[in-house]
């Protein structure tokens, strides 16, 4: 049976495949913030946070693992 993988974790484990930079999704940084990712976004966009785009999706993006971090801490 087929384990059931979230669009964004697929993105994220093939944009770690193939970097060296470490990311979250944004449901993952709002979960280490306590925000929705309604509300992630709308923060990442506030306080000019690194997107990083995936192809082909305009809409959807990573965050760089060491930005959240240095919020986080």
């Amino acid at each position: 049976m087929n384990k059931f993988t979230d669009w964004n974790q697929k993105a994220k484990e093939t944009f770690q495949a193939t970097s060296k930079e470490e990311v979250y999704t944004v449901m993952e940084a709002g979960q280490l913030l306590g925000l929705t990712k309604d509300q992630m976004k709308a923060y990442v966009d506030k306080h000019g946070l690194t997107k990083v785009p995936i192809m082909r999706s305009v809409h959807r993006y990573l965050l760089l693992k060491s930005e959240i971090e240095a919020i986080v801490g």
